[in-house]
């Protein structure tokens, strides 16, 4: 064993050495930043094991809390008031107690009585509502804390608010279209327009010259102004489904309600009103067969007729006159019926008799029948008077409940509020199992329908033999059926109004159960509401919290068919007897309507003359409080007579019989079966049971049961369970002490007493679980009750603690079962964690503390409370008692009682924590079940013991017994082990299991030594580290120590166990590697880094020991970023969301609000930036763009190697050239491309957790104190700090605004997923699916877990987000999550702008600092380049005016690109439409042309640059607004003429040219505005701006670009790529000028192949420029690299637009620039593309899947169209265009421009007479023409590709007759065809090229007919040739051929032109070549239908017959044409030669 375990030890030495080795290797290489120093020296500890913390409370004494300043004092240590005792009043519903006054109690009852009338007893931590647990920072408090954010202003947002402006206002569309050829417009207006407009504001201070130090000063304190104090308000909530520290405190024990429902009776009114009538409501359940309420009784009977009841009915009780009643149904379904009983004084007669005139008389007959009714009265008035008391059934009905809830709640459903018809997650908790439906299809809820008022006219008559509850039953299942048979009966027809309501939440007047008054209850005069005591249809689990004793006899029936004697008409007499005297009768029998209270005696209904009758009649009884052997029900039959007979007596006595209440101390109920006997019973008889047959008596039918009756107990001291019975009787007799006892049969004595406890715990497991539910308090405070005090029987104290141990563990588990349903998200059981909460004391401790009450003296024996307890006494614990085998007595000897009481008395937490760790494996399996219990009752049990033993001023390390700690050691180790053990078998258990152990070690940091909780998690850790090695699934493990180091860190002090005042002392030897970091000096301070500043950034050793918490949580986010770590993105989520729920409740806890204190919070947190720094490569890149992410970092790497290229990394002044195009205005430049995205390994995060962990790690840059992040940027290498840089980039990138308009497209995909999981969720709770079908279900589609059976629900599916409830979010909600949004990307740049002020600070004086402020510098123009608020803006540019007047030479003397970027950006915000970012961006302009000048007195490179800028801005930006730019162009002139200081330069001057010249451009573009919906226009007016810049490279470079963008936007990706060539090939000229190379091209000559065109780049010459001149030529593309990106943005672009030969000569071109800078990384990518290109060429060889374009020819004629006027171009048009399309096209366009009617498209192709046309209208004639290439091009043209590229020459026919028709006959049929010839050729930089040449030629009618037999023949040839063949299409083509009534066919062509032969010698030659072509014409025939006779099926034989005999019948006709002979061509005409023998002679001749 031993042997095995060192193997493994050292196996694992070996692993974790070897990782680390190959991370430090891979780190060196990547250039990481966590070079090798820092894992060597000042890590120590690898992160993979856990620092051995120190030693808290030691620290914490060696360092007085007196030495921290103000605010921090409170960081020191926890608060002294952290625990407190509160003592909370139990809520009572009813005003008064509702407690049994009587003197004498039993134990049991006052046990109860007590119970329910205790104060709460709450343990509470002060502070814990701040902790993340029970202050959860969600959606809702997000959205409170933001109210009163400052709406941010946004460009974008406020664009679309001005769309119109001014300059808008005459339209441009109906200005004419002509263009002038230069593209400047005259000059004269536009400088007269500048002069006139209207500066923007000048900024005052501007021109003053200031020491740099104050202007930072200044910018500093106005950025501080105004900024939001919390950031992580802004940023979502944290997601819910992680929060598994999230805790709920219990709700406290409440009764149990269902939903409730309000019964209103209003009238009852019958036809005939004659007797008074009195009702009983009740509801049934069908389907469990059951009456599921009490009866309520009602009585709306008119005064006149209560009066005739006068003699019997004395003042009747307030309580009885209710008439209305909430029922609650907890189990509500389809199946309950109201059901309403009527019933009316007994009279002679049966029920029906009785009911005759009711269904006889009406209303309306009233006057008619006045004598009977007279007659009705008058028998009534004596019934009453005479049997007033007895009652008889009369009629019934029944009310449907789900019809009316469902047919009232429709059409208010959904207008009711969301919460109430949903309860919310706690009520459904509370209300446990109990809501859910017995099956999904009858769902239904009683909760929230609309209040309806039902009248019921039909009653249906009581039938004497169906009274009882059974027949009942079957009418109401009839009664749901269609054809029910109730419906045949005659009805008694009456109106019974009733009013059916949800119960409001708090009615007033009401009355519980008991007739107590329920609060509110404002006047006692009130009519009450009544409180219908629910029987439930089936189980409900819930506590009992109030005394309740009530008892239900129900009477069912009585068989006296063998009694002699008058027997008819029979009641049943109940009374509650306390003794045998008829005067012992209680008067605790409930009254019913109109009576009084309660009564002694009560009756059955009489039915008349029945022998054997059934009842339906219910009793309810008040049991007293102490029910003793001699109470009985006793029951006397009665006869009544219901004539007057003189000498009879109106009721005769006919049988008694009775049931003693209790047996062996039980309450008895339930169904009897009684005897009768027919005499008065014997005295003492009470005591036996009717069943013993006493000498003497005599009983009806022979002691035979005749009597069934049932009684059921609704008791809250009564248990009515044997072995509960058991339990608290025995407790009890040995609280009382009363022996010997009798227990059933038994007689205890003090000797058996013991053995029969400890059989009765080991028996409570049996206890059936509803009565142990509702016991559960009571159970568990007698269990700890023996725990804690073992009782003392005979002198000897019993150790009772491991049977109460294991008793408290089943019990717990029966619980648990029971309410499996409602158990919360981390299977705690509601009621278990109240009954800890709330209800749990230290029993015989009274929280008044101790000393209040005198103490009590003992009775030898007895255990009585002691309420005042001296607690130093009783918390004295009894050494003698063996702690190692609990359950050995200790004789107390001669101690006297008092001491031996405290000997006895133990600690549960020492009892529960000791019992736990030597429990059995079976009743450890049922603790571990459910541990949380255990360890909450133990940490109460601690948080009492401290409190009231006033022990929170001891030291903690004294608080508790070493004995006791190491029990917890041992408790919390072996927990542990389960944890990781059960993890693969049960992740479920193991989930909670883990959760728990965390909660426990986070409460225990609150009460005892913090240093030793420390050392168990560490334990902790290492186990999990230990079984890792060897885990299949480590991700799972890893899992569970994510959520139990979150659960950790959510203490309330959190930030306190961290120690954050000790200042972090670096380890103690200066060790080597310390003194080897000076060598590698940082890059910025000239002495060695500061070891703490390192150790305090890092997650180092120290760090770790110090901020222990912290540390793991740190450690583990950074084991979670490890590139090769398992599960990876679960885990960074994990990790990520933990940390940010931190700051989170840091950023909302009030103890933090101070900036001092918060800096303080922010050390804890300092790695973070480190962490993310090293993860930077796989954080997801939200600046989309090629090769982002190690932008700045690797530029600073390569400059600090020396200047040029290192190691085939391509210069960083390639900006843009890699991603193509200009740097549009929000484009992302992509700064350099070295290895280290080659390094880029491992899991990328997702977009959510980048995010997230960026927030955090700006909060950390927000928070924390400036002074000390400086210190650290000091400290940081080059390559490190272009990391730090990149990361702010990366900030900047992911908070970007996103706009308005964003939040109105959200994916409504989103909520569609949310609404289903939600609807699923629902199905589970309500369990219409199964919880565990649920559970597995989802475990198989949960990762990290594999397919495990027992996975519980994922916290995922418990929080709902409140937001995606709705899938329509109102507009408000998007204004605020806008203006939210604004906030946060404020706040988060301006977070980056202090980080970079910071930066700039440190860097000033390093030597390395011009490549880190280009860097600072190119995130600032991030910064302004992105979407940013105005806020913002100004700050951003206050800075970067300072950056460029601290450091001119970044902009004016290095490269230029960041002068062309910062130009870009500052222009594009001149032209902004907000004012304020108007005036920054037009002084920053402006102080930036003034520091050009101030260096060399001319700003030429500013000027180049903004002129550029502008050029690009006008090309690319659509909401441009020139008359906002304008006005900033005036500002800055304005600046210019009040610059005191340049007054006497050319500056002013210079400027004004300049504003002049960008006044020009903007002219310019208002032009191209107006042709913005003009594509071909629009490209035609940039086309000439760009030729007008021919002079300057750079600008025509520009418009170029301009351009190709544009192309791009509309799809033309051909022209796209011939700008993209045009600009290549300008920059290579430029490049041929400076220098000789030979891997560049020759000037534009080499780029001949690829375009024909490209000559037109030849202007530059060196008259034009001089390379040298300042500002020329300056870009970045003008370069070796700029060619690069060019030439591949040109490949592109040929790519996208499938010209893919083209691609091969510009990667010709390419490849060599290539191999000369030996870049094969691109080298490898340029062959994959040419592989990519080939291949495709070769698949689309025919050409049919490339369409490369339509031409067509568009002629313009009218004056209308200004200079288009009689111009003619020819367009290309997608491939596929229709005439029709283009010709609409046109048509529309310029009608819209011109107006209706004016626009006329000429439909022909002939010449167009300009005479003919209407000078007002405009003209367009659009012809179809086809590319058209001579004989001898058509070699060099072979593939299709080649006839469609490079195209100049197009041809279209144009049919005619002579007499000006377009056809006619054969002979008449003329063809005109016109060549056109264009000025550049397709495909060109544009898309349409003017027609520059044009000829035509004219076919005569023969020519016309050679043509078409040549073409038909080439169509015969091409099908018979096609490989693989088309048999269809060769069928077609024949059909056409040869088929027999073709129109203008072969046969009628050879008729017209071949019959003659012509008279004209000059046309032989075309009679002889169409009589050639014939011949041709008919071989081919031939050939095709041999051919299709290869191809046919069976099937085309006979057509293929018809084929031929057309093709022979065509033959025929045209062998004697064909065999005609010609006069000799050559020879002169003679006639003789004419014969057909010379035929073959002739054709040699002709050939």
């Amino acid at each position: 064993m031993a042997a095995a375990e060192r193997r493994a030890f050292a196996h694992k030495i070996n692993r974790t050495v070897a990782a680390e080795v190959r991370k430090q290797v891979s780190r060196e290489r990547s250039g990481s930043p966590h070079s090798s120093r820092r894992c060597s020296s000042s890590l120590g500890v690898p992160l993979t094991e856990v620092v051995e913390p120190l030693d808290f409370e030691d620290v914490l004494l060696s360092r007085p809390p007196d030495v921290e300043p103000g605010p921090l004092r409170d960081l020191v240590e926890f608060p002294a008031d952290d625990l407190e005792l509160l003592l909370q009043p139990r809520e009572c519903r009813t005003t008064e107690p509702g407690i049994p006054e009587d003197g004498k109690m039993d134990a049991q009852v006052r046990a109860a009585v007590e119970m329910y009338t205790e104060d709460w007893i709450i343990a509470h931590r002060r502070y814990q509502h701040l902790s993340a647990a029970y202050n959860p920072i969600t959606t809702e408090t997000q959205r409170e804390r933001q109210k009163g954010l400052t709406r941010q202003v946004f460009e974008q947002d406020a664009s679309g608010d001005e769309r119109s402006g001014p300059e808008d206002s005459d339209d441009p569309r109906h200005s004419s279209g002509s263009l002038d050829d230069t593209p400047r417009s005259s000059g004269a207006s536009g400088i007269f327009d500048l002069r006139n407009l209207a500066a923007d504001s000048l900024l005052p201070s501007l021109l003053e010259r200031v020491a740099p130090e104050d202007v930072d000063r200044r910018n500093e304190a106005l950025r501080r102004q105004h900024r939001p104090r919390t950031l992580l308000a802004l940023y979502p909530a944290p997601d819910e489904d992680e929060a598994v520290e999230r805790c709920n405190r219990p709700e406290p024990p409440r009764e149990h309600f269902g939903q409730r429902i309000l019964v209103k009776c209003l009238s009852l009114k019958f036809e005939i009103e004659i007797e008074p009538i009195f009702g009983i409501l009740a509801l049934y359940d069908v389907r469990e067969k059951k009456k599921i309420s009490e009866n309520f009784y009602f009585d709306l009977n008119s005064d006149s007729m209560k009066g005739l009841l006068r003699a019997h009915v004395t003042h009747p009780a307030i309580s009885t006159l209710a008439r209305s009643a909430i029922f609650s149904v907890t189990y509500p379904s389809p199946d309950i019926f109201l059901v309403i009983k009527l019933e009316k004084v007994l009279q002679q007669g049966d029920i029906s008799e009785c009911c005759e005139p009711y269904m006889v008389m009406k209303e309306a007959d009233t006057a008619k029948n006045k004598e009977k009714l007279e007659k009705l009265r008058l028998a009534a008035e004596q019934f009453c008077t005479r049997l007033g008391r007895y009652r008889m059934p009369f009629a019934w009905t029944a009310v449907h409940l789900a019809n009316i809830v469902s047919s009232a709640g429709q059409p208010d459903r959904d207008s009711d509020s969301e919460g109430e018809r949903r309860p919310a997650w706690t009520d459904r908790r509370r209300r446990g199992p109990q809501d859910r439906t017995s099956s999904g299809d009858d769902a239904c809820s009683f909760s929230g329908f609309r209040p309806a008022t039902l009248t019921v006219t039909n009653f249906f008559k009581q039938e004497a033999e169906r009274l009882s509850d059974e027949d009942l039953f079957k009418f109401l299942a009839d009664m749901r059926r269609p054809t029910s048979l109730l419906r045949r009966l005659r009805p008694v027809t009456a109106q019974l109004k009733i009013d059916i309501s949800p119960a409001p939440e708090n009615p007033h007047f009401c009355l519980s159960p008991e007739l107590l008054h329920v609060k509110p209850y404002p006047d006692p005069r009130g009519r009450p509401t009544k409180e219908i005591l629910e029987f439930p249809a089936r189980e409900v689990y819930a506590p009992h919290t109030s005394y309740r004793s009530l008892l239900y006899v129900y009477p069912h029936s009585l068989n006296f068919s063998s009694r002699q004697g008058s027997v008819r008409n029979l009641a049943v007499r109940v009374q509650y007897m306390a003794g045998e005297d008829p005067s012992q009768a209680l008067p605790v029998i409930f009254g019913k309507s109109s009576c009084s209270e309660f009564t002694r005696e009560a009756f059955t209904p009489v039915v008349y003359h029945n022998k054997s009758p059934e009842f339906y009649e219910e009793f309810k009884l008040r049991l007293p409080a102490c029910v003793t052997e001699n109470h009985h029900l006793l029951f006397t039959f009665y006869h009544v007579s219901c004539q007057p007979r003189p000498g009879t007596a109106l009721e005769t006595p006919v049988g008694f019989t009775w049931i003693p209440l209790l047996q062996h101390g039980r309450l008895r109920t339930g169904p009897f079966c009684l005897p009768v006997s027919v005499d008065q019973p014997p005295p003492s008889y009470s005591v036996l049971t009717p069943d013993v047959a006493l000498p003497g008596m005599r009983w009806v039918d022979g002691h035979k049961g005749v009597f069934s009756v049932e009684l059921t107990a609704v008791s809250s001291v009564h248990p009515q369970d044997p072995h509960l019975d058991k339990f608290f009787t025995l407790v009890h007799v040995l609280e009382e002490g009363a022996f010997p006892f009798r227990l059933k049969d038994a007689v205890l004595s003090e000797g058996t007493v013991e053995q029969e406890l400890r059989a009765s715990l080991a028996a409570l497991r049996l206890a059936s679980p509803e009565p142990l539910v509702a016991f559960s308090h009571h159970v568990l405070d007698k269990l700890v009750r023996l725990v804690v005090r073992p009782p003392v029987i005979g002198g000897q104290i019993v150790n009772l603690g491991r049977g109460a141990f294991e008793a408290m563990a089943h019990v717990v588990s029966l619980v648990h079962r029971s309410l499996e349903g409602a158990q919360d998200t981390r299977g705690h059981c509601p009621l278990l964690a109240a009954y800890v909460y709330y209800a749990f004391r230290l029993p015989g401790t009274e929280p008044s503390l101790p000393g209040g009450a005198p103490p009590v003296t003992v009775q030898p024996a007895t255990l009585a409370r002691g309420p005042g307890r001296p607690a130093s006494l009783y918390l004295a614990r009894s050494k003698s008692i063996s702690s190692s085998n609990p359950d050995l007595a200790v004789a107390p000897g001669s101690v006297d009682d008092e001491v031996s009481r405290i000997l006895a008395s133990k600690l549960l937490h020492e009892e529960l924590a000791l019992q736990w760790v030597v429990s059995g494996s079976a009743v450890r399996e049922a603790v571990l079940q459910h541990a949380w219990f255990f360890f909450q009752l133990m940490v109460k049990s601690m948080t009492l013991h401290l409190l009231l033993g006033q022990k929170l001023d001891t030291p903690r390390k004294l608080r508790f017994p070493g004995r006791f700690l190491d029990d917890i050691a041992a408790l919390v180790g072996s927990v542990g082990l389960e944890v990781i053990t059960r993890v693969h078998k049960d992740a479920e258990l193991a989930e909670r299991l883990n959760a728990s152990l965390a909660f426990f070690l986070s409460d225990l940091l609150s009460l005892v030594d913090r240093g030793f909780v420390f050392i168990l998690v560490r334990a902790l850790y290492k186990q999990v580290a230990t079984r890792l090695q060897s885990a299949p699934n480590p991700a799972v493990l890893l899992t569970l120590r994510m959520d139990f180091t979150r659960i950790l860190c959510s203490h309330e002090h959190y930030v306190t166990l961290n120690l954050p005042c000790c200042p972090i002392s670096p380890p103690a030897s200066p060790s080597p590697s310390v003194s080897s970091t000076a060598s590698q000096s940082s890059t910025f301070s000239s002495q060695a880094p500061d070891p703490k500043v390192i150790s305090m950034f890092e997650l180092s050793g120290p760090f770790r020991q110090q901020h222990f918490l912290a540390g793991l949580l740190l450690t583990e986010l950074a084991l979670a970023m490890e590139p090769e770590a398992e599960g990876a993105s679960l885990l960074h989520k994990k990790a990520i969301c933990a940390v940010h729920s931190l700051l989170c409740s840091h950023d909302a806890d009030p103890r933090y609000a101070e900036a001092t204190v918060k800096a303080r919070v922010a050390e804890l947190y300092l790695p973070l930036l480190s962490l993310a720094r090293d993860t930077l490569p796989r954080l997801h890149d939200f600046a989309e763009g090629p090769g982002q992410r190690s932008r700045l970092a690797s530029m600073l790497d390569s400059d600090t190697e020396g200047e040029g290229d290192v190691g085939g990394t391509i210069n960083p002044s390639v900006a843009m050239a890699i991603a193509g195009g200009p740097l549009a205005p929000g484009s992302r430049a992509s700064i350099s491309q070295g290895p280290a995205t080659a390094a880029r390994s491992g899991y990328a995060l997702s977009a959510e957790s980048s995010r997230t962990l960026l927030v955090c790690v700006l909060w950390v840059l927000k928070n924390a104190e400036p002074a000390l992040l400086q210190r650290w940027a000091a400290d940081l290498t080059l390559p490190q700090l272009g990391r730090v840089l990149d990361l702010l980039y990366l900030c900047l990138a992911a908070f970007e605004y996103k706009g308005k308009k964003a939040f109105e497209r959200i994916n409504s995909l989103t909520f569609k997923k949310s609404l289903d999981m939600k609807a699923r969720l629902e199905e589970a709770i309500l369990g219409t699916i199964g919880a565990r079908q649920e559970m597995v279900r989802r475990s198989r589609e949960r990762s990290p877990f594999g397919n495990q059976e027992n996975v519980r629900w994922r916290k995922s599916i418990t929080h709902w987000r409140q937001t995606s409830d709705r899938v329509d979010k109102t507009k408000d909600e998007m204004e605020h999550e806008a203006l939210v949004d604004g906030n946060l990307a404020t706040e988060a740049s301006l977070v980056v702008l202090d980080t970079l002020e910071i930066i700039v600070q440190t860097v000033m004086l390093s030597e390395a600092r011009e490549s880190i402020l280009g860097a600072v510098l190119k995130v600032v123009l991030y910064s302004l380049g992105s979407a940013q608020s105005a806020l913002f803006l100004q700050h951003g540019l206050a800075t970067q005016r300072a950056l460029v007047s601290k450091f001119p030479e970044l902009l004016f003397e290095e490269d230029t690109e960041l002068c062309a970027d910062l130009c870009l950006r500052l222009l594009r915000h001149c032209g902004s439409r907000i004012s304020a970012i108007r005036t920054h961006a037009s002084a920053s302009l402006y102080l930036l042309m003034r520091q050009n000048f101030e260096i060399g007195n001319n700003f030429a490179r500013v000027k180049m640059q903004v002129t550029m800028s502008l050029s690009s801005l006008v090309g690319t930006t659509q909401n441009f607004s020139e008359e906002h730019l304008r006005r900033s162009l005036k500002t800055i002139l304005t600046y210019a003429e009040e610059d005191v200081g340049l007054r006497d330069s050319t500056f002013a001057e210079q400027v004004q040219d300049l504003m002049f010249n960008l006044h020009m451009i903007l002219t310019d573009t208002v032009k191209m505005k107006e042709h913005q919906e003009d594509p071909e226009m629009l490209i035609d007016l940039m086309y000439r701006i760009a030729r007008g810049y021919q002079g300057s490279p750079d600008l025509r470079l520009t418009w170029l670009q301009n351009m190709a963008g544009k192309h791009a936007e509309l799809g033309n990706h051909a022209e796209a790529a011939q700008c993209m060539v045009h600009a290549a090939a300008l920059v290579a000229e430029y490049l041929a000028l400076l220098e000789d190379s030979r891997h560049l091209p020759v000037g534009c000559v080499s780029f001949q192949n690829i375009s024909s065109n490209v000559l037109e780049e030849s202007a530059i010459s060196d008259d034009i420029l001089s390379p040298d001149e300042e500002g020329f030529c300056s870009g970045k593309h003008f370069t070796e690299m700029g060619l690069v990106g060019l030439l591949e943005q040109a490949a592109v672009y040929f790519t996208m637009g499938g010209l893919y030969e083209a691609v091969n000569e510009v990667y010709k071109t390419l490849i060599p620039i290539l191999e000369a800078h030996r870049d094969y990384k691109k080298l490898a990518a340029v062959h994959g593309k040419l592989q990519e290109a080939f291949t495709k060429i070769m698949h689309q060889s025919s050409g049919w899947e490339r369409m490369f374009g339509t031409y067509f020819r568009v002629g313009f004629y009218g004056a209308r169209f200004g200079d288009l006027d009689e111009q003619e171009f020819v367009y290309k048009e997608p491939s596929i265009t229709k005439l029709a399309e283009i010709s609409h096209r046109l048509e529309e366009f310029y009608t819209e421009r011109f107006g209706e009617d004016v626009v006329e498209i000429i439909k022909d192709s002939n010449p167009v007479d300009k005479t003919k046309l209407d000078p007002q209208k405009a003209y367009i004639q659009i012809t179809y023409v086809e590319p058209h290439f001579d004989t001898y091009e058509l070699k060099d043209r072979v593939t299709y590709f080649d006839r469609n590229y490079g195209l100049r020459t197009f041809l279209f026919c144009t049919p005619f007759t002579p007499d000006g028709r377009a056809h006619g006959e054969l002979p008449e049929q003329h063809k005109r065809k016109t060549l056109l010839s264009t000025a550049h050729a397709f495909p060109y930089i544009k898309t349409r090229i003017r027609v520059c040449h044009r000829e035509e030629t004219v076919l005569t009618p023969v020519e016309v007919a050679i043509e078409d037999m040549q073409k038909k023949t080439r169509e015969l040839a091409f099908a018979t040739e096609q490989d693989p063949p088309d048999a269809k299409m060769l069928q077609m083509v024949l059909q056409g051929s040869v088929g027999p009534t073709v129109n203008q066919g072969p046969l009628e062509v050879a008729q017209v032109f071949l019959a003659e032969i012509p008279e004209d010698p000059k046309l032989f030659r075309h009679h002889n070549k169409l009589r050639l072509c014939f011949k041709d014409f008919c071989k081919k025939c031939e050939d095709a239908l041999r051919k299709n006779k290869a191809l046919i099926g069976p099937d085309q034989k006979e057509y293929h017959r018809e084929l031929e005999r057309n093709y022979s019948r065509l033959r025929e006709a045209l062998q004697p044409l064909l065999t005609q002979r010609l006069p000799q061509l050559l020879a002169p005409n003679t006639a003789g030669l004419r014969n057909s023998l010379n035929r073959a002679s002739f054709r040699k001749t002709d050939l």
